[in-house]
Order: structure tokens, then sequence, then C-alpha cells
């Protein structure tokens, strides 16, 4: 690529490597700035573009389901990054599960290989002149975050975020752990997923040694308190709580969370177990699993000790300990339109998770609609905005309108979207297959008024 560039793309994360991608399809000359290896993030382990940190789930691949629904949008708009995370999927019962080395590897390589993509490896301090799209994501550098702080006149939000241990699938005692999905969803022969299962005693005793653990100091939290930052600063996402702020809230609230057993048939009893801890596959070669749900900010020592209490994984080995990380985002509702446009200037876009957006989904989503926007305004045409009665289309409206004074992450949901216009009576299951059915025709409809065609792949 020569020195001049139509756009700049700021973070090499979901968001951001979408973005990047459609701008570029669409003959745009992008500059990717992304600060890894150079600066590390305390949270990201490699210099992939779009490394996945918590996680390795994309969340329901069932159509009438959000996450679904939105995955079903992107195809019909054409996501490099949802193509990419379903050639490296691996087992994960209903839901769509990468491995997380091999999806980044892919999508690092497609990025680096496009040839209207130059890739900086180098920190963005400031916001860019000209058009731009900001994806730095939840890990934004200090001078980039002042940099947006003097832009916006509005002071961040922050919360802490917290990430899933991993364990090696060979340290797992088998002869207490078994495969099975819940309601045998996914591979029949032996499920996709492996439980521990946990009696009632079991149980008990596991909440009450998490709940007087030892977990790791949160520095930047004190000095974010001692600077009397916004009130945002010390709560967790609800989406994300670490297992330990969970059992504060009860010796139950396990049993009816991330441990629930419902669809869990212990075979060596034939009864469903008190409580479960589940283990989802991570990598393709199925050698190492995370415990799902199980967001932690327990020191090290900890971790081993009390998680090692659970039936199945008294001899486990940790590839990776949970930890925590803060998280910043704008405040969206002032601060950008729907197009995910920045309001005091047209030629800014926001996405990702700095946007308000919640979910590896949702980011992909904002990056792509944040590159076809940039593109569009490029080539002298209006920015679009996506219909609410889609899944992509709610979830910009939402945090482009909820309520400034406390607004929080959100995740892809139906109860985004507008009420259906019927006069039957539906069941849960059935709203939100009819929701999906409305979505995707409205989708298909406003693209082809609006002419869009998704980008052949390169």
């Amino acid at each position: 690529m020569s020195n001049s560039y139509d756009l700049i793309v700021v973070g090499g994360g979901l968001a951001g490597s979408e973005a990047a991608w459609q701008a570029a399809q669409r003959g745009l000359r992008v500059r990717l700035y992304e600060m890894r290896p150079k600066m590390s993030t305390g949270a990201h382990q490699s210099k992939n573009l779009a490394e996945l940190v918590c996680s390795n789930s994309l969340g329901s691949n069932l159509p009438d389901r959000a996450s679904g629904l939105l995955k079903d949008e992107l195809r019909l708009m054409g996501s490099m990054l949802l193509e990419v995370a379903e050639a490296t999927a691996v087992p994960a019962g209903g839901a769509l599960a990468v491995d997380r080395e091999g999806f980044a590897e892919s999508v690092s390589e497609r990025i680096a290989a496009h040839p209207n993509i130059e890739i900086i490896r180098e920190e963005m301090p400031a916001i860019p002149d000209g058009l731009a799209i900001i994806a730095s994501g939840p890990l934004t550098s200090s001078s980039l975050s002042q940099s947006l702080a003097a832009l916006s006149g509005e002071q961040h939000l922050y919360f802490y975020d917290a990430i899933s241990p991993i364990v090696s699938l060979d340290s797992i005692n088998m002869q207490i752990a078994y495969r099975a999905s819940r309601y045998d969803r996914g591979d029949e022969r032996q499920g996709d997923y492996i439980n521990c299962p946990m009696t009632k005693e079991e149980y008990a005793a596991f909440v009450a040694a998490l709940q007087a653990a030892e977990r790791i100091e949160l520095k930047e939290f004190e000095v974010d308190l001692e600077q009397g930052v916004r009130a945002g600063a010390h709560t967790f996402f609800e989406g994300c709580l670490p297992v330990e702020i969970i059992a504060q809230r009860g010796e139950q609230s396990l049993a009816f969370g991330p441990m629930r057993p419902v669809g869990l048939i212990d075979p060596r009893t034939g009864k469903r177990p008190y409580a479960v801890l589940q283990l989802r596959q991570d990598n393709l070669a199925g050698t190492l699993y995370n415990l799902v749900g199980f967001q932690t900010n327990l020191k090290f020592p900890e971790q081993r000790r009390v998680f090692c209490m659970i039936p199945g994984l008294e001899n486990a080995v940790f590839e990776r300990y949970g930890q925590m990380h803060r998280n910043t985002f704008i405040n969206a509702p002032q601060l950008l339109h729907t197009t995910l446009q920045f309001k005091n200037r047209a030629d800014l876009f926001f996405a990702g998770q700095i946007t308000g957006v919640e979910g590896y989904v949702g980011n992909i989503a904002t990056g792509l609609l944040a590159g076809l926007n940039a593109s569009r305004l490029h080539a002298g045409a209006d920015p679009i905005s996506l219909p609410p009665t889609t899944m992509l289309g709610a979830l910009c409206h939402y945090i482009t309108h909820a309520d400034p004074a406390d607004f929080q992450p959100m995740k892809a949901n139906f109860g985004l979207m507008p009420p259906l216009e019927t006069s039957q009576r539906l069941n849960r299951r059935q709203r939100a297959q009819a929701h999906a059915t409305r979505a995707l025709e409205h989708l298909n409809a406003y693209l082809s008024k609006v002419g869009m065609v998704s980008p052949v792949a390169a």
C-alpha cells in the first residue's frame, strides 16, 4: 500500500478487524492501527488480531435466539469474521464456539493479505483527523482515552470484567466428569460439554470456600475512587460477573446461575445433580477446556485450591488462570447517532465494546456497520440506520437512545425490539421466532432498498 489512505481504523479486535475488512472490500485504502505487541493490555496473550479474551463461545446459533438471529443478519450482510468463526468452530451444542487461536490466526492472515489494508503496529495516541473508526475496545490506552474525553466533553464510564480459567483435558477425571449437552443438544453420541456433578454437601463446601477465598487487589479501582471517577467505576457488568461475586449473593446463587443442573443427568446415578460445573472445548485439537461462566479474580493459588474442590477437577492442570481487567465505554446515548457516527463529527465512527455493545457477535456486527457506513460516506452516500425491527438495528437504537444517567453495556436480546404486530397469543419461543422472521424479512427488504450488495470475499 502507498503512503496515501482513505480510512483509519483504530483497534484490531473483533470490531476493528470487521470494519477494516468491510471498508477495504469496498475499495477504501485502510490503515489499521493495533498497539499490540508493542503495548500490552494485561488481558491479551498474543499479537493476533481479533483475539478472544474471555470465552471462546460466540453464543447461540439457533435461529430463534437473539444471538442466532444476529448471526443470520451478519450472514446476509457478508461478515468475514463470522465466516472465519464457522470455519474454525468446535463442538458446543447449539452454540457457535471456536478454536480461539485458530480463529484469531485466520482473521489475522486474511487481514494481512488484503491488498487494501495496511496494519500498523503502533498505538494511536489521539483521535485521528479525517475519516476514522474508533474500535479500540474495552482496554483503550490511557492516552487515547484522554483524547476521547477531551473530544466528547464526557467522562468515560468504567466497569471491571473477568475471564474464565482453562484446564487441560487430560487432567480432568472422567471417572467422575461426563460428557453431555443440556437436554441432549449437540452431539448425541457423547455431548459437547464436560460436566462435573456435585452433591448438595460438595456444593455447600465449595461455595463456602469460594466466599472466603482471597482475591487479587484492584489497584486501578482504588485509584479511580480516589480521583472521583464516575460512579460506574466500581461496578461489575452483570453479564460477566466473577464467580466469587455471584457466590456472595447467597449460597444458592451459583446453583441457579452458571452451575444450574437443569437438563443434565449424571450417568453414575441416573439422577440430576444438585449442581454442575460445565467445561467447554476451547481449541480444535480438543486438548483445552474452559470453565463455563467461571470468570474470576481470585489469586492464582486460590483458584487452584478452590476450583480443584470440584469433583472431576481434583488434579486439574490450569493452562490459564482467570483474571480481571477494566473495561471502558463511552456514553453513547449522548455521543452517537444510530449510524455509529459521532454527533459532533460526521467523519468519525465508533464500533465494538467502546460503544456499550456487549458480546462478541455484537462487536463484530457494529464493526461491520461502521465499516459499511464509513465506505458510504467516502463515496458520497448517506450512512444507513438499520430498521429497529432487526437485531442489529435494535441494538444500535438502544445504545444511542438509552437513558444516559444509567447507561450500561447491552447484549443483543429480543427485549430491545419493537412489539410484534399480531393479535395471536404466542409463547416465549414463538415470539422469538416471530421476531426473527420479521427481522430477516425487513433486513432483506432494506438492503435491497439501499442497494447494498455483500462484498465478494477476497
